[in-house]
């Protein structure tokens, strides 16, 4: 096996989704870190393979581990890298790692698998041409409305992670922020026994799982819609920034000074400034 960093995707449920290729790996190489131990042990046991898994979490050492890397490395060996499920990286731990290892001149390999955006997209029956994967969003009602706001005229579909003790909270407020008639899917437990995709308006879905506590319970990813282009006069920084000064003046001041100070249209930023206030009220 070359020497290097393999990124080696696993499962996000079934233990049956992960390459040939990925297999060899974990039961090869010489040093494997995972996200949780416990569950990467598990997806190995299955498969009947044995051997030792040294842990890497957001609360280990990024230096540490990358001296770890960089011994075995030095004497031709290899090195892989697991998150609890999917591709790492993604919500995951693993960026300073990748590039530390990397500004160290060691070679990161990645090996593809399963990951839930993709799943998610591939399965929601939304446009799938363009997507932007935002991950999770702030756990408080207002930063997590204002945050939403920033995407307001996103003309890409999508992509939020929930937990499911929030799943319903943000649906609620999707439909504040985007209105009741925006399209969406819900797909709940990917690849897993009570896996759930459901897609149609916004106030479809927060019905759906407001009237069904097991619709409140898993791994989520939401898609939303994106909006027609020709709606966006400005884009989410300004946005961002609009949201912020309408905190401290009226719409049509706050609109007035963001577009006097970007050089842009007044009218639309107004607009959007009572649209949204209309619907966070």
């Amino acid at each position: 096996m070359e020497s290097g960093l393999y990124i080696v995707a696993t499962p996000i449920g079934h233990l049956d989704d992960i390459t040939l290729r990925a297999l060899r790996i974990l039961e090869h190489v010489d040093l494997l870190a995972a996200e949780d131990t416990r569950h990467t042990r598990k997806l190995l046991q299955y498969h009947g393979i044995e051997r030792s898994v040294t842990a890497y979490h957001e609360h280990s050492s990024t230096a540490s581990m990358l001296a770890k890397i960089q011994t075995t490395c030095a004497a031709g060996g290899s090195c892989a890298l697991v998150s609890d499920a999917g591709t790492p990286l993604i919500s995951d731990p693993g960026y300073e790692l990748v590039r530390a290892a990397q500004d160290a001149g060691i070679r990161v390999i990645p090996v593809p698998g399963p990951s839930a955006t993709i799943a998610a997209i591939s399965a929601a029956g939304l446009p799938s041409d363009r997507f932007l994967f935002a991950g999770f969003g702030p756990a408080k009602e207002s930063a997590r409305r204002a945050w939403l706001a920033g995407y307001a005229f996103e003309s890409a579909t999508l992509v939020l992670y929930e937990a499911p003790h929030r799943i319903l909270a943000m649906l609620t407020d999707a439909v504040a922020v985007y209105g009741g008639a925006r399209e969406a899917c819900i797909c709940r437990e990917l690849t897993k026994t009570f896996e759930t995709i459901k897609r149609g308006t916004l106030a479809d879905l927060v019905e759906f799982v407001a009237h069904d506590s097991n619709q409140q319970r898993g791994e989520f990813v939401v898609l939303i819609r994106g909006t027609d282009e020709t709606q966006a006069d400005f884009g989410q920084g300004e946005q961002e920034l609009l949201v912020q000064i309408a905190e401290y003046a009226p719409p049509k001041i706050a609109a007035a000074m963001v577009a006097d100070y970007l050089g842009l249209k007044k009218k639309p930023m107004y607009e959007w400034l009572l649209e949204r206030k209309n619907s966070v009220d």
